[in-house]
């Protein structure tokens, strides 16, 4: 049984020392409940931002449960959408990288002192939705049988984040900005396919995600944008520098363009994909 959220009201009251407590907690479940309960008391005013010191992370991170094992992305097999397990299997992936973006989000909290007040909280409501995300999909997974943790996955997410650790402006950059958004591309197949396959609770479970998710790829846009102000930098320029220096992804069609021009992709950006 999970514990509930009063049971948390131990963990530290200041915004970016809490981000890395949850950041650090291995359990899913309570790390869950966790950023909801942080976030629901940053609404109250019951949390503080705190200073501008520099953290230090006691304990590894980012707190993962013993399963699922990482593997190579080449090692998470594809199934047939035409069973069960297949769609698990799906279901599965999907709330791996739900559960990767939250710890993202927080990592972006705590790692990233002396930015405005507005850019951790937009963070921290980045990362209750993500908590919500991963319940519903972890959730529907069980009714199908099954559990987080019961299928390998990769974590090519946060391998981006660690490449990036020590430059905000790349962090922002290569992952909301460039991993997260393909999910914006991604999850209109995805979701065809689930319903064709005659799971309506997961479709809708996926157009409750992409409605936020172009929320949070909007965040990154917005402070993208903030970062190569504030350095004087051209933002197109400044990421295709980004993109090679870290050894980013290339990026490939089909793009769901409305959804990354609600994310606040500018035209050229957009003219920029795939070149």
């Amino acid at each position: 049984m999970n514990p509930p959220i009063s049971d948390f009201a131990d963990a530290p009251t200041e915004l970016r020392f809490a981000a890395l407590h949850w950041l650090s907690e291995p359990s899913a479940d309570a790390k869950v409940q966790g950023v909801t309960a942080l976030a629901q008391a940053w609404q109250r005013g019951a949390v503080t931002l705190g200073s501008d010191a520099v953290l230090t992370a006691q304990r590894p991170i980012p707190g993962r449960p013993e399963q699922p094992e990482l593997v190579s992305p080449l090692m998470v097999r594809h199934r047939s959408m035409h069973t069960v397990e297949g769609r698990a299997v799906l279901i599965h992936a999907l709330a791996h990288i739900e559960f990767n973006a939250i710890n993202l989000a927080l990592d972006a909290i705590w790692r990233f002192p002396g930015m405005p007040r507005e850019y951790y909280a937009d963070w921290l409501q980045v990362a209750a939705e993500e908590a919500l995300h991963f319940s519903l999909l972890a959730g529907h997974l069980r009714t199908q049988g099954f559990g987080y943790g019961d299928f390998p996955a990769h974590n090519s997410l946060w391998d981006m984040a660690e490449k990036t650790q020590d430059d905000i402006l790349a962090r922002i950059a290569l992952v909301p900005r460039t991993l997260e958004a393909r999910g914006l591309d991604a999850s209109p197949p995805v979701r065809a396919k689930l319903a064709q396959a005659g799971d309506m609770a997961a479709a809708e479970i996926l157009d409750i995600i992409l409605r936020d998710e172009i929320g949070h790829v909007a965040v990154g846009n917005r402070w993208y944008g903030w970062l190569c102000a504030k350095r004087g930098l051209e933002p197109v320029a400044t990421y295709s520098a980004l993109a090679i220096q870290y050894k980013a992804p290339p990026l490939r069609g089909p793009f769901n363009m409305d959804a990354r021009r609600a994310a606040g992709f500018s035209e050229p950006e957009l003219a920029a994909l795939g070149k």
